[in-house]
């Protein structure tokens, strides 16, 4: 966008919802039609010269928050009651009851680490624009495909950084190397590796959870396992994955020939981060979700009541069992 479009947009857009002027005063006050200014406006909002952000109101279950802190070790646990808004989607809410949790958290000069997922990525989505504390943004996994933009941890830490006001530390990498040697070459990069450092040293951490399911898995729709070798992996136990690392029900990290070609943090690295919080929920994702609570590595979980239930209950079961 030319320098001088960007600024008289921002103009128009700065009198319409800044100053209050209705349409008709503005194109008195900078001699253009009435429908030149209604057209700029539309092309603000439709360029991301101007961002509407609608904070819906996140009714909470303390109940369930409790249960859940108690039965995992959490330190907190936030649990979104359903809602039956059909102007937003419950991973939505999902996403801005995460933004708001990490705005109480973030202070100047900390560092957030940040992992690819379609929960981390409408937690990023919710960050006020004018959120700016000077946070720095470091990514802890390697870029997935370009086709997957959603799920590109580059982008997404481009995205955040600008939001936060801090410098953005790059993984020049990809999620996934052919084999385990090649991924150990690219984690000795020395960029590679200075970004990993930063990573590791991180005041807060943000991840998402994957399912095994085939049909459902970003390994999978990135060509880097076939759809059969994860659902083997599954018959084994495997059910999940966090920060690219595939682990069991247990919480253990596997297998090895899978998460030995990722290039980023590991568990035990995440394990080592004051404050690690997972975003995750859905039916699809119970097992995923009580395997990553099983890994030691989290300390806050947001998710919704449904998916909170199912957890507890599924490992009761497992207790009893």
């Amino acid at each position: 966008m030319a320098e001088q479009t960007h600024d008289l947009l921002a103009t128009v857009a700065a009198m319409y919802y800044l100053d209050e002027m209705t349409q008709n005063a503005i194109a008195d006050e900078l001699g253009l039609s009435r429908v030149k200014v209604y057209r700029l406006l539309k092309q603000a909002r439709d360029e991301d010269v101007v961002q509407i952000f609608v904070n819906w109101p996140q009714r909470r279950d303390g109940e369930l928050e409790a249960e859940l802190a108690a039965a995992f070790g959490l330190d907190e646990a936030l649990v979104l009651q359903a809602s039956p808004n059909a102007h937003i989607s419950s991973l939505e809410m999902l996403g801005q009851m995460g933004a708001r949790f990490l705005e109480e958290r973030l202070t100047a000069g900390a560092t957030l680490a940040i992992c690819l997922g379609r929960s981390t990525y409408e937690v990023i989505q919710a960050i006020r624009p004018n959120f700016r504390v000077h946070v720095n943004v470091a990514q802890a996994l390697g870029s997935m495909p370009s086709t997957l933009g959603e799920l590109d941890s580059a982008a997404l830490a481009r995205q955040l950084a600008q939001k936060l006001g801090g410098d953005v530390h790059y993984l020049p990498a990809p999620f996934m190397a052919e084999d385990a040697a090649d991924a150990a070459v690219l984690r000795r990069q020395r960029t590679v590796a200075a970004t990993l450092n930063k990573a590791r040293a991180a005041d807060i951490a943000l991840l998402g959870i994957g399912t095994a399911t085939p049909a459902r898995s970003s390994f999978v729709r990135a060509g880097y396992v076939t759809a059969a070798a994860l659902e083997a992996y599954a018959a084994t136990g495997v059910v999940g994955d966090m920060a690219g690392r595939l682990f069991d029900g247990a919480g253990a990290e596997r297998p090895q020939e899978v998460n030995a070609r990722v290039v980023g943090l590991t568990l035990e690295d995440l394990r080592t981060i004051p404050l690690a919080m997972a975003v995750a929920m859905g039916e699809e994702k119970v097992d995923a979700v009580l395997g990553a609570l099983r890994t030691g590595v989290l300390d806050v979980l947001v998710t919704d009541d449904r998916t909170a239930r199912l957890v507890l209950a599924r490992d009761a079961v497992a207790a009893v069992a």
